[in-house]
């Protein structure tokens, strides 16, 4: 019981004591019928009333206790009811099943379970229209995970050549290269991606730290920073909070000559005004990603211990303009004249996870059908 009622309770027991008429001498008739049925009793003449015996007297005692119990829950449940009615954001969870959230800075959705396999279709549509406070209202991705979070890896064992922790290793090897080439700031605002390019890919793989260099500095349609990276042009756009919204998976398995073989698979939501800071208007950029990553064993290649090696990398960018080769995304939006060249491929949909993506994705530049 809480403190306040059970002292409201004291207060009003001790007032009724208080207030209460001293007990009075009884009548000589009520004295008389007193003494007569003494008198019964002791001749064995009265028998037990049906409202008198021991049984009705515990009942009644008990249900008295559970009317002056419940009087104060019904009370304090009143009360609840009350203030609950009048904000039902005091109430934890979606207890009502709404899927909405009314707490402020928030966006209106729940959350995602991880995603552990390729989904089987295209998620629904979500209602509302993206504002700066609600950049991602209107897309699946508001139920995505935001940002790093979203990068989920599995647990590590031995594999091939390596143990555990040489695999864990590379797993987490490969979750920094994601985040630095898709949602680390910098590089999203045109920066070089210094982590991988220094830390995480191997030197001694051919060509491939050589030629992501240089599509950094000469960006071109044959040397296209955007095959690796995530890029938007400061002067263009502005990213509009502080979060990327993240879907997707990461495996492994063995590969050939005992080398370990990660596959990531991911959906990078970016949300984007134009760089005047007057724009309010909200657009998404959606970039899927498929990279495919070794940690090649020592005994059958010549590698760089520790590093990772690069088999396959290919993306799907949605909502970008068409044939620019400038090393950045250019996202559209609905007050500014398009650029680029008109699409001319398949429209479809970028939120769509269920199909694979291949490498003749590049040479087409589609329509989306939601952003």
């Amino acid at each position: 019981m809480p403190e306040d009622v059970w002292a409201q309770f004291v207060q009003d027991s001790e007032r009724d004591i208080h207030t209460s008429e001293a007990p009075k001498e009884p009548s000589a008739r009520a004295r008389m019928v007193t003494e007569r049925l003494r008198q019964q009793e002791a001749r064995g003449e009265l028998p037990p009333g049906w409202r008198t015996g021991p049984a009705w007297q515990e009942m009644n005692g008990r249900a008295a206790r559970r009317r002056k119990v419940w009087t104060v829950i019904g009370v304090v449940l009143a009360i609840a009811l009350a203030v609950v009615a009048m904000k039902p954001s005091l109430l934890p969870g979606d207890l009502f099943g709404t899927g909405t959230d009314t707490d402020e800075g928030t966006q209106s959705a729940n959350p995602l379970p991880d995603e552990t396999a390729a989904p089987s279709n295209a998620p629904s549509d979500a209602p509302g229209t993206p504002t700066l406070d609600e950049p991602f209202a209107g897309s699946p991705a508001v139920r995505y995970a935001d940002g790093a979070a979203g990068i989920v890896l599995p647990e590590a064992k031995p594999v091939g050549a390596f143990g555990k922790d040489q695999v864990a290793k590379a797993l987490e090897q490969t979750k920094s290269l994601l985040v630095d080439a898709n949602l680390d700031r910098k590089t999203l605002l045109g920066g070089t991606p210094e982590t991988t390019l220094d830390k995480i890919l191997d030197p001694k793989q051919p060509g491939m730290i050589d030629d992501a260099k240089s599509w950094l500095r000469k960006p071109g349609k044959e040397s296209d920073p955007l095959w690796l990276f995530s890029r938007f042009d400061p002067d263009e756009v502005r990213l509009v909070g502080d979060v990327v919204k993240t879907r997707g998976r990461t495996t492994f398995k063995a590969g050939k000559d005992g080398a370990v073989a990660i596959h990531a698979d991911y959906t990078f939501v970016y949300p984007l005004a134009l760089a005047d800071p007057d724009s309010t208007e909200v657009s998404r950029t959606i970039v899927r990603r498929i990279l495919d990553v070794e940690l090649l064993n020592p005994a059958k290649y010549e590698v760089t211990p520790g590093r990772l090696s690069v088999d396959r990398y290919d993306q799907d960018l949605a909502n970008s303009a068409c044939d620019v080769y400038d090393g950045f995304l250019h996202p559209q939006f609905d007050s500014v004249e398009p650029t680029g060249a008109p699409p001319s491929g398949p429209t479809t949909d970028p939120y769509d996870r269920s199909q694979d993506i291949g490498k003749s994705g590049r040479e087409e530049c589609g329509t989306v059908s939601r952003t």
